[in-house]
């Protein structure tokens, strides 16, 4: 059995909308030769959160195409005229993606910076949860000489992806009130809100140690308006989601302001749906 033998490490919040699949392109500075599946770590976690297959690698663009392919890459126009994304404008390709139920932990090797060869251990963790994979597929390493140009820059279609248990489904309607709290102007200028006043109602299960290195064994589902549920934990050292990058456009979405009280639903075990209500309404 083919194992996932390369990794790569991907900023917030562009990694949440690749799992979500929001976005399919993940855009770089250089064209590798490698085509096959690869692990997608969240930079900071120390764990893989899931995995996708590299079809395509195309060759860069200008800021006129970045602006064009808006929906494949998700980097907003102000990114990209303002020069600050002008190293990334290679899209990679993916398909295939699947969200790891459990993120595997990984040792990150010194000096890499982009694909890198993930430990045997790691793919076999990886694959454990994921099934097989398809052996034609797996770990396949090609040549870009058949990338198309800028004016083709469509990939091949999917192909057979690995089969992986769903997530627990989003019952509305029969769901439980955890608890409120009330936003104030330092929660909203930070973009977190506090748990505290429910924090005990949480299983113990999806605390954390206090950095990156040491999540939960078990993660949480956070469902905040976005097509795709948020994955993160609880850190011991703070009242609050580990994973704070989908707090600004939830605020952003529903106006928050001082006094709206943000409403924390369990829908299902460990997969909760976040509201906001604003002040005054009942």
């Amino acid at each position: 059995m083919d194992a996932i033998h390369k990794g790569l490490v991907i900023r917030e919040p562009w990694i949440d909308l690749l799992l979500s699949g929001e976005k399919t392109w993940e855009m770089r500075g250089q064209r590798p030769s490698y085509r096959g599946w690869i692990g997608l770590i969240r930079k900071g976690s120390g764990r893989v959160s899931g995995v996708a297959r590299l079809i395509d690698v195309g060759f860069a663009l200008s800021p006129e195409e970045m602006v064009a392919t808006f929906d494949k890459h998700r980097i907003p126009e102000a990114m990209i005229s303002s020069g600050e994304v002008a190293k990334w404008t290679t899209p990679w390709k993916l398909a295939d993606v699947r969200v790891l139920r459990h993120p595997v932990p990984y040792r990150h090797p010194n000096g890499a910076i982009t694909l890198f060869s993930l430990d045997p251990h790691v793919s076999g963790a990886i694959v454990a949860q994921l099934g097989d994979l398809p052996p034609a597929e797996a770990g396949i390493a090609g040549s870009v000489g058949g990338s198309a140009p800028n004016s083709a820059l469509a990939g091949p279609g999917p192909s057979k992806a690995p089969s992986m248990p769903a997530a627990p489904p989003l019952h509305r309607g029969a769901s439980t009130l955890l608890g409120e709290t009330v936003l104030t102007e330092g929660n909203i200028k930070n973009n977190h809100f506090y748990l505290t006043p429910f924090l005990g109602r949480f299983p113990a299960s999806i605390f954390g140690g206090t950095n990156d290195g040491t999540l939960a064994p078990q993660q949480a589902l956070i469902d905040w308006g976005d097509a795709s549920p948020v994955e993160t934990d609880i850190p011991s050292d703070k009242k609050m989601f580990r994973r704070r990058g989908w707090v600004r456009q939830f605020f952003a979405n529903n106006d928050a302001e001082p006094g709206d009280v943000v409403c924390v639903h369990q829908t299902v075990p460990f997969r909760y749906t976040v509201t906001l209500k604003k002040k005054g309404r009942a």
